[in-house]
């Protein structure tokens, strides 16, 4: 089953006398997960609320009926009131919904509420629609010019699924629509053409207000944020709306954040807020689970019904103590028992203990990662094994995963490969797990991931705010699609996952990544000065990822020098390392590595 953006938590629809309520109902059961219907009887000035009694029976009935189970639920007390809009506001703050949705007519909510006077003292995001009873929305239109209320608008747009989803941006002039590329408009246009879902255009008219209702009648649903300046139309609506509502054949919804215009036009980075539309769909699309890939046989076939080959590289370092336990039980399980994998490689980093005889003894090749490609000389780091497995590995996916599991089991790698197999249009996969700490022989449930927080978390955040949604970037357990891999800038120490991760995002996209879950991972702890050092080199290489953006060296301007502070009997002294993070080119541009293609 397709996964897709988590719904709204909670709508709450009112349902009033004199009105079917079904416009709402329908476009709230789409986007929710909860919907609270809550009945409204309003009494006309000078009437006894008391007058109201029978109507309110008959409206319990009612929304007895349409109640379905609990995704559908109705507050039992209805409101009975000459300020309905009053008694509203306070079930909106007991209830405390993501959105309030109910529909318009004559610039008047069914409850005889103002559509000004809902605009205006609205304490939750707001949808108003107008529509007839059947709601068609499989074509969409959303006009955008990157205000407060863009984000809503596009969040509703993505939960109704349409088949034709536009997004339009209107200018007044050539001069204006070159704003387009400024803020507030730069960050929403730049997550508008990450999001495959949606066409995007731009349209330049002196009288955008006639044009949008031109383009408007083109589609059978419009979602549009409200563009009032009270002090210039008058209207809390806005003109654009105004127009729509009275004119259009569109079913029309109009949405408003709770957030103030005023706090909004200090504001500039709209595209700040619509990024999270993005993040969250990927998350909810692309974050999967190792059980859902328990059925070895039902991989078998996908890997078969696509013809790929897949290899698992062992980067390994004085791993004795494990890495005989990790080959076993995943050889056994993915090799012997079924053959998921086609090779098994092991690539040692000159261990001086016995890691290379253990694996060597368990039938696997063993190769030493400075000796393989010579001609392209020896590297000290985890990155530089990586690069070179490319070599001498002969699979479609290349799997790799650290050689220091205690905890080892087979879902480590068909977890990894999973989403490669299921979706073609995947080409590289992150594990993530729970991160207990081995320290001695005591095991700290919590804990763990202390560089990954302090250091990469934050750089992701303010520069790859796309990225923002991967769990554990730092994780040494991952998979990709050797046409993507082989094209991709390996950093040759500790810098190589952030580095493969953002290179992969500019080669393919946000939607070419995913990342899974792998329950819990058991490793030993490192010391702060090691964990020290591994946000030194990870610093530079997202600096050095950033140089083609800003168009100027960044990295040649810091210093590679790191000075650790040690302590000793005598005081404090320095100790300078030199922790250079150097890159290795995309492997399709070695010559070794093209003429081995071709043979």
């Amino acid at each position: 089953m397709k996964k897709t953006l988590p719904k709204i938590k909670s709508v709450l629809v009112p349902i009033c006398t004199g009105t079917t309520g079904n416009a709402s109902l329908t476009i709230a059961k789409e986007i929710a997960e909860e919907v609270i219907l809550v009945g409204v009887v309003a009494i006309s000035e000078g009437e006894s609320i008391s007058a109201g009694a029978l109507t309110a029976r008959e409206l319990r009935k009612r929304l007895l009926a349409i109640s379905e189970g609990p995704a559908i639920r109705y507050k039992s007390n209805v409101i009975v009131s000459d300020t309905p809009w009053i008694d509203l506001q306070k079930v909106i703050l007991a209830e405390k919904p993501d959105l309030f949705l109910t529909e318009i007519n004559d610039n008047h909510i069914a409850c005889n509420i103002s559509a000004s006077e809902l605009i205006s003292n609205s304490i939750c995001d707001v949808a108003l629609i107008r529509g007839s009873e059947k709601i068609e929305f499989d074509r969409m239109l959303i006009p955008v010019r990157g205000g407060p209320h863009a984000e809503l608008s596009l969040r509703v747009g993505l939960y109704l699924k349409p088949a034709q989803l536009d997004v339009v941006h209107l200018s007044f002039s050539e001069k204006d629509a070159s704003r387009e590329n400024e803020a507030p408009f730069k960050g929403y246009k730049h997550i508008l053409q990450q999001l495959p879902e949606v066409n995007f255009r731009s349209i330049v008219t002196p009288d955008y207000v006639q044009t949008l209702l031109e383009e408007s009648n083109k589609y059978n649903f419009v979602v549009l944020g409200v563009t009032a300046n009270t002090s210039m139309t008058g209207s809390k609506i806005g003109p654009v709306a105004e127009k729509l509502l009275h004119e259009s054949k569109a079913t029309i919804m109009i949405v408003k954040t709770k957030k103030t215009t005023a706090e909004s036009n200090m504001d500039e980075s709209s595209g700040s807020k619509a990024i999270s539309i993005l993040v969250d769909k990927w998350f909810a699309e692309n974050t999967y689970h190792a059980d859902e890939f328990e059925d070895f046989r039902q991989l078998m076939d996908l890997k078969e019904k696509s013809g790929t080959t897949i290899s698992l590289a062992l980067p390994a370092l004085n791993e004795e103590e494990t890495v005989g336990k990790v080959i076993s039980t995943i050889k056994k399980t993915l090799m012997n028992d079924l053959p998921l994998l086609d090779e098994i490689v092991l690539i040692d980093s000159n261990s001086t203990d016995n890691t290379r005889q253990i694996a060597e003894s368990l039938g696997v090749p063993v190769y030493i990662h400075q000796e393989i490609l010579p001609e392209q000389g020896a590297r000290i780091g985890k990155g530089d094994a990586l690069w070179k497995s490319l070599f001498v590995t002969k699979g479609d996916i290349i799997a790799w995963i650290d050689t220091d599991i205690v905890n080892i089991h087979p879902r480590f790698v068909y977890g990894i490969i999973g989403p490669l197999l299921l979706n073609e249009h995947v080409q590289f996969v992150k594990g993530f797990y729970r991160r207990p700490l081995k320290v001695g022989r005591r095991l700290q449930t919590e804990g763990g991931g202390r560089v990954t927080e302090l250091t990469a978390r934050p750089l992701i955040n303010l520069f790859y705010p796309e990225l923002s949604g991967i769990i554990q970037p730092l994780s040494g357990e991952y998979a990709g699609r050797r046409e993507t891999l082989e094209k991709s800038v390996f950093f040759s120490g500790y810098g190589v996952e952030i580095g493969l991760l953002i290179d992969v995002f500019e080669q393919r996209g946000l939607n070419a990544i995913a990342q899974v879950n792998l329950l819990e991972r058991v490793h030993h702890n490192q010391e702060l000065e090691a964990l020290s050092k591994m946000s030194f080199a990870i610093i530079q290489a997202v600096l050095k990822k950033l140089e083609p953006r800003y168009e100027r060296s960044i990295i040649e301007d810091v210093n590679k020098t790191m000075k650790l502070i040690h302590s000793s009997k005598d005081g404090n002294f320095l100790d300078v390392v030199e922790i250079a993070e150097l890159e290795r080119p995309p492997m399709i541009t070695i010559k070794e590595y093209y003429e081995k293609l071709k043979k």
